[in-house]
């Protein structure tokens, strides 16, 4: 099953008070590596978006007038995450926004049983401290200096690094593996990607005599 790693931003915090969403962003991954499909929208939320809102992440209605509905993009959206398991910083406040979204337009909710949320899985591993992403990210070591606001599709980014360190997980990497003459690139130590020949050298016995004698200045200048 591949992942999607999702954020949204929203016209304010309190959806009994009727605020909406303003961007949905989402960015696949299989075992953790992108795949390179992202889902990323903004939107016109039909409401004033409020001025703390604003100072979060920087969309003003000016700014979002010209965009699509939510119910423009529902069946674009629903695709996309259909089948896939969903990775969510604070899962309910998303999951709320878009299931409120997704019944306003005539669609159907989205169930919890594929959704992670790594705000519940930080506070089991660091309870008792702040586990917003901007600390996740310092605990790890993870840059944020692009992070000015909030933007929900960078959010996603840093999410699966974080998501990566909160389950101790290796940070998905090319490895050379040689096998009988011949090497395969391996992602994740796993998947095969790519499999090529290799040519050997055998060095003649003047070239070994002259690496030998070189070795022995280089030791004898630098240890003696």
């Amino acid at each position: 099953m591949n992942e999607i790693f999702l954020d949204t931003e929203t016209t304010g915090l309190n959806l009994q008070d009727g605020h909406r969403i303003v961007e949905i962003a989402c960015i696949e991954t299989k075992d953790l590596i992108p795949t390179e499909k992202i889902f990323h929208v903004l939107l016109n939320p039909g409401r004033k978006v409020s001025e703390d809102a604003t100072k979060v992440h920087g969309y003003t209605d000016e700014f979002l007038k010209d965009k699509k509905s939510f119910k423009d993009v529902a069946s674009e959206f629903l695709n996309f995450i259909i089948g896939k398991k969903l990775i969510i910083h604070n899962a309910p406040f998303d999951l709320s926004f878009l299931n409120n979204e997704l019944k306003n337009s005539s669609n159907k909710t989205i169930e919890n049983k594929n959704v992670i949320d790594t705000l519940q899985l930080a506070r089991s591993k660091f309870p008792g401290t702040s586990n917003s992403l901007n600390n996740l990210c310092k605990k790890f070591n993870i840059d944020i200096s692009r992070r000015k606001k909030h933007n929900a599709l960078l959010d996603c980014e840093l999410l699966r690094e974080v998501y990566i360190n909160l389950t101790e997980q290796k940070e998905p990497s090319l490895i050379l593996n040689e096998i009988s003459g011949s090497s395969d690139i391996l992602l994740n130590e796993k998947k095969m990607v790519k499999d090529y020949s290799k040519i050997v050298v055998i060095p003649d016995e003047n070239e070994s005599s002259n690496h030998k004698t070189f070795l022995k200045r280089e030791l004898k200048k630098n240890y003696f």
